[in-house]
C-alpha cells in the first residue's frame, strides 16, 4: 500500500491516542468520583479477565514517562481525553468542580506543550459520572444530560483554551448508544435480554441516547463557538466509529445495497444530521417513530456543528442482506456481517479482537465514501491500530517484534495517503491507536493494541515496541517537506 508518489501535507497532524479510564488508574485518588465504567466492572462476568481501569497503565502517577515516550517516538500530537468525573465527581452543574482534578490537566497540558507535543482533547470517551445515571438515567435523560454535559464542557474549554486548539466532544457515541444500551456489553450494560441485565429496552434505548449524545454535542460546539473559539483558533468536532463494508456476493445487488446500508447505520446515523440536518432514509424506513424525531431547536444545534471529521477506523466486513423483516433489536440494517465472502476468502488476517480483520484498502475507500457524502470535509483518523493474536502469550522478545502491527501501520497509512493524493480527501491528522497497551474495556487486558509493551506485572513499566518506531518513519516517508 502506499504508491510511491503518495504524499501528506506540509501540515498534516500525527501522533498517539488514548483514553482516560483505559489508561489513568488512580480511580480513588485526589477526589475523583466513580464513572459508569467503574461499577460496570465490579459486576462479575461483563470484564473478560474480571479486571477493572483501577490501575490500568498508571499513567495518573506517569505523565513524564507518556511523554517521553511521544518525544521517542517523534509524535507531533497527542489525544487523550478527560475523566469527568476526575473534573466532577458528581458530575452534574450544580455539583462542586474538584480543583485537584481539574489542574492535573492544565499541568498535563502545560507539560505537553513545553515537549512540542499538540494537545488534542477528548471531552468524554464514555465515563460517564455513575452519579448521573444514577440520578436521571444519564443519557437517557435529554433535558439533564444535555445541560450537565454543556456546563462540563464550558469548564474544560475555560481551563484550558485557548492553549489546546483541537477539541473532540464525543468518542463514538456508537458504542455508547449501541454497545451500552442495546446489546449491553458495555457500561451501563442496558438490554432488552434478561440474562444480562434486569433494565433495558433494546429496541429504542440505544436511538434515544445517539439522539441525546447528538444534541449534547451540539450544545457545546456552540459554546465553543460562542465564547472560545475566536479567541483561541481552535476547532470543535465529533469522532465517529465505522468499518468498511465488501458485500458477501458482489454479483447480488441487495448484498451491495446492504453494505451502503451498514455504513449509514454505523457512521451516518450521526453524521448525516451533521452535515444534512436529518437521518439516513434507510434507518427512518427500518425503525420508522422508534427513531426520534428532530426539532427546529435541535436541528438548530446540530446541523453544521463539525470544523473538521473525526474518524475511528480498524478493519472491514463482508455484508449478507438479510431477507424478511428485521428484527426489533436490530441495530445493522437487517444484514449479516461476516468475517468471510462466498467463497470462504477471509477479508484479513485474524487478530486478537474477534471483530478487528485488517483490510487496508477499505480505509481509503471509506475515507472516500465519508469526503463524497459529506461535502469533503477535514478528516482528522482519531484512531487507527490493530491487536496481534496472541500476543499477550509471547516472550518479551517476540512481543516487542511487532511486525505485524508495523505492516498494518505501513498498509493503512500508505492507503491513507493514497486518499489523500488520488482521491483528494481532504485528511489532515491520524492518531494511532494506542500509544501503549492498556485496559481494552469489556476485553480487559488480554488484548494489547499499544505500540508501547506496558508490563502490568512488573509497576507498569513502559517498553516500546517495533511498531512505534516505524509509525515515525512511515510519516517522515509520507509528509511534504515545507
Amino acid at each position: 500500500m502506499g504508491t510511491s508518489t503518495a504524499t501528506l501535507p506540509a501540515d498534516f497532524l500525527w501522533g498517539f491516542a488514548t483514553a482516560s479510564y483505559q489508561i489513568e488508574g488512580a480511580v480513588n485518588e485526589d477526589g475523583r468520583g466513580p464513572s459508569i465504567w467503574d461499577t460496570f466492572c465490579q459486576k462479575p462476568g461483563k470484564i473478560a479477565d474480571g479486571s477493572s481501569g483501577a490501575v490500568a497503565c498508571d499513567s495518573y502517577h506517569r505523565t513524564h514517562e507518556d511523554i517521553a515516550l511521544l518525544k521517542q517516538y517523534g509524535a507531533k500530537a497527542y489525544r487523550f481525553s478527560v475523566s469527568w468525573s476526575r473534573v466532577i465527581p458528581l458530575g452534574g452543574r450544580n455539583d462542586p468542580v474538584n480543583e485537584k482534578g481539574l489542574q492535573f490537566y492544565v499541568r498535563f497540558v502545560d507539560d505537553l506543550l513545553a515537549a512540542g507535543i499538540i494537545p488534542m482533547v477528548t471531552l468524554f470517551h464514555w465515563d460517564l459520572p455513575d452519579e448521573l445515571d444514577k440520578r436521571y438515567g444519564g443519557m437517557l435523560n435529554q433535558k439533564e444530560f444535555v445541560a450537565d454535559y454543556a456546563n462540563y464542557a464550558r469548564i474544560m474549554f475555560k481551563a484550558l483554551s485557548p492553549r489546546v486548539k483541537h477539541w473532540i466532544t464525543f468518542n463514538e457515541p456508537w458504542c455508547s448508544s449501541v454497545l451500552g444500551y442495546n446489546t449491553g456489553s458495555f457500561a451501563p450494560g442496558r438490554t432488552s435480554d434478561r440474562s444480562k441485565s434486569s433494565v433495558g429496552d433494546s429496541s429504542r434505548e440505544c436511538w434515544i441516547v445517539g439522539h441525546n449524545l447528538l444534541v449534547a454535542h451540539g450544545a457545546a460546539v456552540k459554546i465553543y463557538r460562542e465564547e472560545f473559539k475566536t479567541q483561541a483558533g481552535g476547532e470543535i468536532g465529533i469522532t465517529l466509529n465505522g468499518d468498511w463494508t465488501e458485500p458477501w456476493d458482489p454479483e447480488n445487488p441487495a448484498d451491495r445495497e446492504a453494505c451502503d446500508r451498514k455504513i449509514e447505520f454505523a457512521i451516518s446515523w450521526f453524521a448525516d444530521p451533521i452535515y444534512h440536518g436529518k437521518y439516513p432514509d434507510s434507518m427512518v424506513k427500518q425503525l420508522g417513530d422508534r427513531l426520534p424525531r428532530w426539532t427546529a431547536e435541535e436541528l438548530a444545534l446540530v446541523q453544521g456543528s463539525n470544523d473538521f471529521y473525526g474518524m475511528n477506523h480498524y478493519c472491514a466486513n463482508y455484508i449478507k442482506a438479510k431477507t424478511g423483516e428485521p428484527d426489533i433489536n436490530d441495530v445493522a440494517g437487517n444484514l449479516e456481517i461476516l468475517m468471510e465472502d462466498k467463497h470462504g476468502h477471509s477479508i484479513g488476517p485474524v487478530t486478537q479482537s474477534p471483530w478487528l480483520r485488517p483490510y487496508a484498502i477499505g480505509f481509503r475507500r471509506l475515507l472516500k465514501w465519508l469526503s463524497d457524502r459529506y461535502g469533503s470535509p477535514k478528516i482528522l483518523v482519531t484512531e487507527n491500530g490493530t491487536s496481534l493474536k496472541g500476543e499477550n502469550d509471547l516472550p518479551l522478545d517476540q512481543l516487542l517484534d511487532d511486525e505485524f502491527r508495523a505492516q498494518y501501520f505501513r498498509d493503512y497509512i500508505g492507503a491513507m495517503a493514497d486518499a489523500y493524493t488520488f482521491d483528494k480527501v481532504n485528511v489532515r491528522g491520524y492518531m494511532a491507536w494506542s500509544l501503549m497497551d492498556n485496559f481494552e474495556w469489556a476485553e480487559g487486558y488480554e488484548t494489547r493494541f499499544g505500540v508501547t509493551f506496558v508490563d502490568y506485572e512488573n509497576d507498569q513499566k513502559r517498553i516500546p515496541k517495533k511498531s512505534g518506531k516505524v509509525i515515525g518513519e512511515l510519516f517522515e516517508k509520507y509528509i511534504e517537506k515545507s
